[in-house]
């Protein structure tokens, strides 16, 4: 098949595959990795000389203006964006984050209080939920404002999950409320489920787990596919904001929220606990993964590139 010339209609997923094959196996392969980009985790996963054998974790991510804000959005919210949203991969992995280098690249006519602002955004979020921001660069630009964050965290090897190892017969869950993220400005001011990712690792078999950036319709094929299985959903049992229709639950994106598989087993149990635990924050069980080449039919998620 002949391969597109420009990016649009490419596909996010697999540009990126296309990407990574021209680094070569000399570059992206090594004994000390435990999950990597090849594998569409949500971090890096590393094994490194840290306290008590525990996994380094390594992830990337930006916001543009006019893509993940608007001009006008408040600079606060704007900085509070840039750091939840690596930070929610973070989660996904049950870990917990350690530091952040901070890349900003800003027009020569922003406003010095502008600047000032995002940083405060910046620093509310890491002071709440303990990054240490050690560095980064700035730079002028002539296009749209880009926060660039790159952030390191933890995790004990039994407690890292990966979107990989869901397993068929599971149940499938989803934390909070799904859909009308940018109408409700929740993509501007949620709340990485950190403490919640590392609760559920340390009491429950999680067997797969990811954060829910790109909607349900995009991200739970991503984790079955990476598990090697198959799925169902009930699209009416999907945990949706008020005013959303099981569609928008699926394909609106933004969503922050954790999706994860465990023994089906366990389910009953786990609902128990988190509602004792958790009472303010939604648990719902929406489906189980299946035998590969069973799916329920999703509308698509977000895709950059598609």
């Amino acid at each position: 098949m002949n391969e597109p010339r420009t990016l649009s209609g490419f596909g996010e997923d697999r540009l990126v595959r296309r990407l990574l094959a021209e680094l070569g196996p000399d570059v992206l392969m090594d004994r000390s990795l435990v999950a990597d980009a090849t594998e569409g985790d949500d971090c890096a996963v590393v094994r490194a000389a840290l306290r008590g054998g525990k996994y380094l974790l390594l992830k990337s991510d930006c916001v543009i203006e006019g893509r993940h804000f608007q001009p006008d959005t408040p600079a606060a919210q704007v900085g509070w964006k840039a750091l939840a949203r690596p930070l929610s991969d973070i989660a996904a992995c049950a870990g917990r984050p350690l530091h952040a280098l901070i890349t900003i690249a800003l027009p020569g006519d922003t406003t010095t209080a502008r600047a000032r602002g995002i940083y405060r955004g910046l620093g509310r979020c890491a002071a709440e939920f303990g990054v240490l921001i050690v560095g980064g660069e700035t730079a002028r630009t002539d296009g749209p404002v880009m926060i660039a964050v790159s952030l390191t965290g933890e995790v004990a090897p039994k407690r890292c999950c990966l979107r990989s190892a869901g397993k068929a017969g599971d149940a499938l869950f989803v934390t909070g409320r799904l859909g009308g993220s940018l109408a409700t400005g929740h993509h501007l001011n949620f709340r990485p489920r950190l403490s919640e990712a590392r609760w559920l690792a340390k009491n429950f078999k999680i067997r797969a787990m990811m954060d829910l950036s790109d909607g349900l319709g995009a991200d739970l094929p991503r984790l079955a596919l990476a598990s090697g299985v198959g799925f169902q959903i009930d699209p009416e049992a999907l945990p949706r904001a008020d005013g959303v229709t099981p569609e928008q639950a699926m394909h609106d994106g933004e969503d922050y929220e954790l999706l994860f598989s465990l023994p089906a087993a366990d389910a009953l149990e786990l609902s128990a606990q988190w509602a004792e635990k958790f009472p303010d924050v939604a648990l719902t069980r929406i489906g189980e993964l299946t035998a590969p080449g069973t799916r329920t039919e999703l509308p698509r998620g977000y895709d950059h590139f598609a």
